[in-house]
């Protein structure tokens, strides 16, 4: 579906507003730890108070007086502080507009089935705790060296328009040194970090905005044997096609075996119509045709022509994008690690600073010898304490 009419937008904005708080806040959550102002409104008080907090902050919040009290109404998360704010919607990305247009597509222009398919996602990343999943590092890192062995992906580079270019290799991933679990959580972890990572890089380092990519599926190495796991691509395939949809504008399949045709005919009735139209067999390694739509230095390294006379194995594993001592994938080890001992920073401050008796702004001051407290930590432990009695009074 190439064009989605704007009525059919405005019906599915109308839709969006009557959502479930929970599915809301994970609509339009920040998690790049940028000051918001969080608002607590409370039904039978009109007490309005506003103060300033960190995104991960906002779970402890919840369980505080979310939970523990029926006078909470609501929580609701305003614009964030200051000209320099850079905020980071997990699902839209500050294009909400463009989201909703992603699940219209996805439900060929029906808003009824478009706004299910978009509260079903929703309710999936609440329930999964999708929006923390890029703070929980797979460890020891042996296992997840693993499945980066078993489990090829990387990024290659761009295409000539800005798009990520994502090498697969499907024929040569065995998936057997880890349980289903942690295949599927690197999965959502790789989807994750293009959507709040690789894909904002590439909208601000191309002046547009950029909100899909292109993956290349080498199928070097196919066997019969791959339909052994065709219950867990099946999964994999089903997250994609339910909560990440119109995020892939081409699949590329190159160096496909003559064993190919048979493992189509049995993958192929498993994807979504939409997908299938996506997909383009090319002649060979695709080198020619791909370079129509990317540089040299983009291919993958399974696309690259060899001459005669290097050895085309040592070259692949040296140019290798799946490896874990890849650059991409480092950077992706990296930033999961530092999301995972940013909470686990905050944390033990929080639980201490939530059940003082009688605390002020000494005590708070005092406190950071013990923990990592910065300012703007502080200036939201002092503005929590001074709210803090009447916050007793509604949770007792």
């Amino acid at each position: 579906m190439a064009v989605v009419p704007q009525e059919a937008i405005n019906r599915f904005e109308a839709l969006m507003e009557g959502v479930d708080e929970p599915m809301k806040r994970t609509f339009k959550r920040n998690h790049d730890a940028n000051m918001w102002l969080l608002t607590i409104v409370y039904a039978n008080q009109l007490h309005l108070y506003v103060v300033s907090c960190k995104a991960f902050f906002f779970p402890l919040l919840l369980e505080c007086y979310g939970e523990k009290t029926e006078k909470t109404e609501e929580l609701v998360f305003y614009e964030a502080l200051g000209p320099k704010s850079n905020l980071s919607m997990n699902i839209h990305q500050g294009y909400p507009h463009e989201s909703l247009i992603r699940f219209l597509k996805a439900r060929e222009g029906d808003v009824g089935k478009a706004y299910k398919m978009l509260c079903d996602c929703l309710k999936w990343r609440v329930e999964n705790n999708i929006d923390g999943i890029l703070a929980k590092p797979i460890v020891p890192v042996d296992l997840y060296r693993d499945i980066r062995d078993t489990q090829l992906i990387g990024l290659s580079g761009y295409s000539n328009e800005g798009l990520p270019v994502y090498a697969v290799g499907v024929g040569m991933s065995t998936l057997d040194r880890a349980s289903v679990h942690y295949y599927i959580q690197s999965h959502i972890q790789m989807n994750e970090y293009r959507d709040r990572v690789v894909l904002p890089a590439a909208t601000k380092k191309y002046g547009k905005h950029v909100s899909k990519c292109i993956k290349v599926l080498d199928m070097t190495g196919l066997k019969l044997s791959a339909l052994n796991y065709i219950k867990l691509m099946t999964t994999i395939s089903s997250i994609d096609d339910l909560n990440y949809p119109e995020k892939t504008l081409t699949y590329y399949i190159v160096n496909a075996p003559y064993i190919f045709s048979a493992c189509w005919k049995v993958v192929k009735p498993l994807l979504h119509e939409r997908t299938r139209r996506k997909i383009n067999v090319l002649s060979g390694c695709g080198q020619d045709e791909l370079l129509k739509i990317m540089d040299y230095s983009s291919l993958p390294h399974f696309c690259r022509k060899r001459s005669s006379g290097s050895s085309k194995h040592l070259d692949q594993i040296a140019d290798s994008c799946f490896t874990l001592d890849h650059p991409f994938h480092q950077q992706v080890y990296d930033y999961i690690k530092k999301q995972s001992l940013e909470r686990a920073s905050v944390a033990p401050m929080w639980l201490t600073l939530l059940v003082l008796p009688h605390g002020n702004a000494d005590e708070v001051c005092s406190l950071s010898r013990y923990s990592p407290f910065s300012l703007a930590s502080k200036r939201f432990a002092i503005a929590f304490l001074n709210i803090y009695p009447h916050v007793q009074k509604t949770m007792y």
